[in-house]
């Protein structure tokens, strides 16, 4: 028996894999609450998370990605630590990218990246979609069986983002190459550092369209301007596309694969949303809601505040886990429950709020209904393959590593063709 008392969620593997009885513990104890270690202090109600999102002037996005690992390596004294946030930023974790700016910086980004998600270009993009899952499917639907993130999910986002960034598609195949090589071979850049091929690639598309402009979506993200008028630096707009094709596959994927595993394993269900594909919208709300691909997320506290009841001094380090609010039950009857039908999924957290709210994710709604839709028309009886993941009531999952993220690392599916 876990003494969750004394967890340190930062350094225990299993409770960060499987967080959800820690969670409960951490609820229990209130909306907010501190943990033992790391100076750091859990939010788990759904209404105090909003609170934090919506208030950046308070809550710093500069530790977004990793919390307290490493942290602000500086001494954090009084109750404003804006000079040193502003000073050390750079030293954090994924400082150059937009998810960890504040304004105005952070306005400057997110208007580069918003240009991509006119209703004109979204609807190109899905158009691709449809061609792009029949495409997949046929590469394995005479098997019988695959493994469903590795085979479609990951290749899926993939293409996707590269589409909606305008980059060539005779180029896709050199980025899946890169991002998915296969089995039993290594690819020491990606292990070393997976963005660095994507700022190299978008920095020569970049440079190239601003020399010779196109009549092509490239061009137009090339020579975006800032809301004053004026010209990014060529890096300026890279990192946002890096940022997008970075952030827009792995979280897609992997929320793509975890719906996929709750229809393998309820055939039920699989049967209602193929024979009418109008419901399954709803129960993708129901699945972003339980299945959250990033499973927390952190602020810093610039100022000495207080949020649910709790004091929190300047310089605590603000978890908002979000595989808590989002089964928050003073919002969701039956939190644990799966119901496609649950009229307030849609009030889930997975893609944040505020003006950190996540840009991709209408374009990552589109990419799991077109895949489901396409994928039960051409796909019959789904079920989990069990020489791989047990049978009924004995199901076994292997899950990313990590406390920020939440997916599965395989998915293996054996099906008919319909």
């Amino acid at each position: 028996m876990t003494d969750y008392a004394e967890v340190d969620f930062f350094a225990d593997l299993p409770i960060q894999i499987e967080p959800t009885s820690y969670f409960d513990y951490l609820r229990d104890k209130g909306p907010v609450a501190w943990l033992p270690h790391r100076k750091v202090v859990a939010v788990t109600g759904l209404d105090e998370a909003l609170e934090v999102y919506r208030d950046p002037e308070t809550f710093s996005s500069c530790n977004a990605v990793t919390g307290p690992i490493p942290g602000l390596q500086c001494p954090l004294e009084g109750d404003d630590i804006s000079a040193a946030i502003a000073d050390h930023r750079h030293e954090l974790p994924m400082s150059q990218y937009l998810v960890t700016q504040d304004p105005p910086r952070h306005r400057e980004l997110r208007s580069l990246l918003m240009r991509l998600f006119t209703p004109k270009r979204m609807g190109e993009n899905e158009d691709f979609m449809w061609r792009l899952s029949d495409t997949l499917i046929d590469e394995f639907i005479d098997r019988g069986k695959c493994d469903f993130k590795a085979a479609y999910a990951a290749p899926f986002a993939l293409h996707v983002i590269a589409d909606l960034l305008g980059v060539p598609e005779e180029e896709h195949a050199k980025f899946r190459e890169h991002f998915a090589p296969p089995p039993g071979t290594a690819n020491e850049q990606m292990a070393h550092d997976p963005l660095a091929f994507i700022e190299d690639i978008f920095t020569e598309f970049v440079e190239d369209r601003r020399r010779h402009p196109r009549k092509d979506v490239l061009t137009s993200v090339a020579n975006a301007k800032l809301p004053d008028g004026s010209t990014p630096e060529v890096a300026d707009v890279v990192r946002t596309a890096t940022f997008l094709f970075a952030a827009g596959q792995e979280t897609t994927a992997t929320f793509m694969t975890s719906a996929m595993r709750y229809l393998a394993d309820d055939s039920a269900l699989q049967g209602r949303l193929r024979s009418d594909p109008a419901q399954i919208p709803a129960f993708l709300e129901e699945m972003l809601r339980l299945e959250a691909p990033v499973k927390t997320l952190f602020r810093l506290v610039r100022r000495t505040t207080e949020l649910g009841g709790v004091k929190l001094p300047a310089g605590t380090t603000v978890m908002v886990a979000l595989a808590g609010a989002n089964r928050d039950p003073r919002r969701f009857e039956c939190p644990y429950h799966v119901d496609p039908n649950r009229d307030n999924a849609s009030e889930h957290l997975a893609f944040g709020r505020g003006i950190h709210s996540c840009p991709g994710g209408p374009l990552a709604r589109i990419e799991a209904r077109v895949s489901l839709e396409r994928l039960l028309a051409r796909l019959g009886d789904i079920r989990l393959d069990e020489a791989v993941h047990g049978p009924a009531g004995e199901r076994r999952f292997d899950y990313l590593p990590t406390y920020i993220l939440r997916g599965l690392m395989n998915l293996n599916l054996e099906f008919e063709r319909s």
